[in-house]
């Protein structure tokens, strides 16, 4: 689509609002000519106290308008945003025009959309706030129920939380194979068995010095996450040597839980399950995102469903008091009879908080680069309305919920919990409740301060993270000099 910003640059916010709108465009930008067929003009006007956004756009041979004026207040980093809100609002209206129908979260484009939830809660209550949605940003009232369940349990979260508390991640970036729909940071130990080794001797570095770094700040950490890749792929003695080296380090007495993924059932053991035990993990996430084993070949499991059903025998016999289970809607050779079975039998199984994501396209992934057929928007709206209300019968009810690019139906992954078995982490993530520090190869710190937010990433990949510890080094000392500037602004 042909795209001409005037009085503006915001591409960002445009791009969002025309992946969601028009899935199969991509923004060429330029000065729209008599010729173009698709085409969109964006005009910014800005005031003193607002900003107005028009929009006319051009789609074969349907046109429409449309104006949305958005008041500014608050920080630099404050009116961005509402620019951006502006701006998506004033595009919307003249894609719902043109297009005659609404996305299931209607104008909001963004990763987090609880956050407008719960921005629009402390602004004027649930009700205000359901209207807002429902009014102005023309999400449904099945999604509208969702941003509300899930803004309330990041309100309460919040709300336990004290000024110095943050969260610890670590990332193991190894995997036993790499699935189709993958593009994390991830190597198959297969092929990088030797770098293993010298990973966790750099990681035990990166933990004495991030250690020392908390304590000197005055630092809590109230969650920690190790993540990946599948931090189970590391053997029993590595894995000891790890958690004992960040214990070492770390203070890890206030901490409200301790979860570690062990995504992959073919790298869950009886001796790794006792290790993980006592280090006093309070939850370990099985992922097995089927049931069904065609789909797993599909996407390039080289285990069966009988596989998790061992594991899981195996993780309810080590006694851990949360179990999380992860679930993909949308992915290759699957069906919507096929996943609700999945949904069934991870039920049945006895997990108590289960993560149910939409399969999102991404450009580094095998599906991406194979082509692969996977099931249509839909079959994955099927499968979805089939997840809601099986979860709520059995008691569970959704915590916490994101976005990503490229996902099948412009839909969302959503955390369901039974009470009392939130993941915290997930909440102070998507939320930005509080600073993450990350540890590792991948790594992404988050810096979250009453004003703004900034990031630090680590060393992409492991044999770069391994061969430049100056680039931790450095992430750390932007770690130190934000909360030193915090603390001066105090």
């Amino acid at each position: 689509m042909k795209v001409q910003l005037i009085g503006h640059d915001e591409k960002y916010a445009l791009e969002q609002s025309l992946l969601t709108l028009f899935p199969d465009e991509r923004p060429v930008y330029g000065t729209i000519e008599p010729a173009d067929t698709r085409w969109a003009i964006v005009r910014m006007c800005e005031e003193s106290g607002s900003v107005r956004f028009t929009t006319e756009l051009g789609y074969d041979g349907k046109n429409a308008e449309n104006s949305y004026t958005y008041p500014l207040s608050g920080t630099d980093y404050e009116r961005e945003g509402q620019r951006r809100h502006a701006l998506g609002l004033s595009f919307f209206g003249a894609a719902r025009k043109v297009l005659g129908i609404s996305p299931a979260w209607g104008s909001l484009t963004g990763v987090r959309p609880t956050k407008v939830a719960m921005s629009l809660l402390r602004e004027g209550g649930k009700a205000y706030a359901e209207r807002e949605l429902a009014n102005t940003y023309f999400v449904t009232p099945e999604r509208i129920r969702l941003a509300m369940e899930s803004a309330d349990a990041g309100i309460k979260a919040a709300a336990a939380l004290e000024p110095n508390d943050i969260s610890l991640y670590v990332g193991i970036p190894f995997c036993p194979t790499r699935c189709a729909y993958c593009s994390f940071v991830a190597q198959s130990v297969e092929k990088s068995f030797a770098l293993v080794e010298p990973y966790l001797d750099a990681l035990c570095d990166e933990a004495v010095s991030a250690g020392q770094l908390v304590r000197d700040l005055g630092l809590n950490v109230k969650s920690f996450y190790m993540g990946g890749g599948t931090p189970t792929t590391l053997t029993a003695p590595q894995m000891d040597r790890l958690l004992t080296a960040l214990e070492k380090n770390f203070d890890f007495g206030g901490l409200a839980e301790l979860t570690i993924e062990a995504g992959r059932p073919d790298t869950i053991d009886p001796e790794k399950l006792s290790v993980l035990r006592a280090h006093n993990t309070t939850r370990v996430s099985i992922n097995p995102q089927t049931m069904e084993d065609n789909v797993l070949a599909a996407i390039g499991r080289r285990h069966k469903a009988d596989d998790i059903r061992r594991a899981m025998e195996q993780v309810r016999a080590a006694g851990f008091p949360h179990v999380n289970m992860d679930l993909i809607a949308g992915l290759p050779e699957d069906t919507a009879e096929g996943f609700a079975r999945s949904l069934d039998e991870v039920v049945a199984m006895g997990a108590d908080n289960i993560t149910v994501h939409t399969l999102s396209l991404k450009k580094g992934s095998r599906i991406m680069l194979e082509g692969s057929r996977i099931p249509s928007a839909e079959e994955v709206s099927a499968m979805l309305d089939y997840a809601n209300p099986t979860l709520r019968k059995h008691g569970f009810a959704p915590y916490y919920l994101y976005r990503q690019k490229y996902m099948s139906g412009s839909f969302e992954n959503v955390g369901w919990t039974k009470p009392g078995a939130e993941g915290l982490y997930n909440i102070y993530i998507m939320e930005e409740l509080h600073s993450i520090l990350s540890l590792g190869a991948g790594g992404s710190t988050k810096m979250v301060g009453v004003q703004d937010i900034s990031r630090a990433f680590n060393a992409k990949y492991p044999k770069e993270y391994i061969e430049r510890p100056e680039k931790w080094r450095a992430n750390l000392n932007a770690f130190a000099a934000f909360y030193c500037n915090m603390m001066t602004q105090e």
